[in-house]
């Protein structure tokens, strides 16, 4: 009898696949001058940003996250920031956004099999992200006013589903 349960309890864990859920970064400030009068590319949330970066928090903190992606911009780590302080051991995952680099984050993405994960990106990238999970074109490169998507890629079997949906108020404007 063990061992029937047994099976049955693997036969349900096997058949359940994670989650990615995809982002790009929440609304940043303008860029700040710097003494030496040049516009700084690494800048913070700005108020619309931080609230919604909340409201991320809001929307993906019952979802068992197991690992967050992010890469190392202010603006990024910034969006994570709010889902971070719940889970404060869980780690943050720094990756690079180049192109020549992508690879790296698919591969370590389609690795993990179990937890949900979450990745903080930017409206270049993450189009790309998704598409190169689902091997096929499933979304374009957000405008620049665009901020309120949150792509889901849910794993069944070697493949994933995807969802587009929104969170948060508005769309960034």
């Amino acid at each position: 009898m063990r061992i029937i349960f047994f099976i049955l309890i693997v036969l349900s864990v096997s058949g359940c696949g994670n989650t990615i859920y995809i982002v790009r970064h929440a609304e940043k400030a303008a860029p700040a001058r710097t003494e030496m009068q040049m516009m700084s590319t690494d800048v913070a949330l700005s108020a619309a940003g931080e609230k919604r970066a909340e409201a991320l928090k809001e929307k993906l903190k019952n979802k068992r996250l197991r690992y967050i992606f992010s890469t190392n911009t202010l603006r990024t780590r910034s969006t994570a920031a709010p889902l971070l302080a719940i889970h404060p051991s869980m780690p943050l995952n720094l990756y690079s956004s180049r192109p020549d680099s992508a690879g790296i984050l698919i591969s370590r993405l389609q690795e993990i099999r179990k937890g949900n994960i979450l990745v903080v990106g930017h409206s270049n990238t993450i189009a790309g992200i998704a598409n190169q999970l689902c091997d096929k074109k499933v979304a374009d490169d957000l405008a620049d006013h665009e901020y309120n998507f949150l792509f889901v890629l849910k794993r069944k079997g070697d493949r994933f589903v995807f969802k587009r949906k929104t969170y948060g108020e508005g769309n960034g404007q």
